[in-house]
């Protein structure tokens, strides 16, 4: 991972922002700080950063609200830090594409571990994108995945987009077609948000995939394993 990466830190508790700035600088990372989202939202236009760390109690809007806009970029990691600890948000939050879910009270440590973990991710993404032209294209049933735009496009002409970790999740799928692969195998960052993360990230690829995500054809559950890809992969 490359050092001195940009984190917007988006969160109207100035302690909260002041702990996290802190610990972030130990490590080299460049920080930001907004009290509401329209202030970051604002400061996107001009600059973006590598991941931004997201308060879900923002005095101008729900920060699940600020995640959805900011999915429109793939290529930024996003953190949900939030004194909502429910299973719903947690669910919600990683639904709407945010990469990890971090309830308050926390463990600043913890917190710039999953950051460097995400960053990690990204940076491998990048690789990916700069490293391997000669894959940059995986076509599959009736799709074909681009790599360099992060993109699902259908036979019949629509697309999906698909963020960074969910990307990931459909390469490391795509490279292993009609094989059993476990959680483990899957798991990109091992200090995820919870257990079910790759199931919500899973269902996400499904819902843009599959036409009935419910009944899912081409990517199967294999009870008490994990997933497998069920047809053949053509990379060019």
């Amino acid at each position: 991972m490359k050092a001195g990466k940009l984190v917007y830190v988006i969160d109207d508790e100035a302690d909260i922002c002041k702990l996290v700035t802190h610990e972030l600088a130990r490590y080299g990372h460049q920080t930001q700080n907004f009290r509401t989202g329209g202030q970051a939202l604002y400061a996107l236009k001009k600059q973006q950063p590598d991941i931004c760390i997201i308060d879900l109690g923002l005095p101008d809007m729900d920060g699940l609200n600020l995640v959805k806009q900011l999915m429109n970029n793939n290529s930024m990691g996003i953190i949900i830090l939030s004194g909502r600890d429910s299973l719903t948000d947690k669910v919600l939050g990683l639904e709407l594409g945010a990469d990890d879910y971090i309830s308050k009270p926390f463990d600043p440590r913890e917190l710039v571990a999953r950051t460097n973990s995400i960053l990690r991710r990204l940076d491998k993404m990048a690789a990916i994108l700069n490293d391997s032209p000669q894959a940059q294209q995986a076509s599959f049933d009736a799709w074909t995945f681009h790599v360099s735009t992060l993109t699902l496009a259908h036979e019949q002409g629509h697309c999906e987009v698909l963020s960074a970790a969910e990307a990931g999740l459909l390469i490391t799928l795509l490279r292993a077609p009609r094989q059993i692969l476990s959680r483990e195998q899957l798991m990109q960052d091992r200090d995820a948000a919870f257990d079910r993360c790759i199931d919500v990230r899973m269902s996400r690829i499904r819902k843009k995939l599959e036409a009935d995500p419910k009944n899912p054809r081409l990517i199967k559950t294999v009870y008490g394993i994990g997933y497998m890809l069920t047809t053949d992969v053509i990379w060019v």
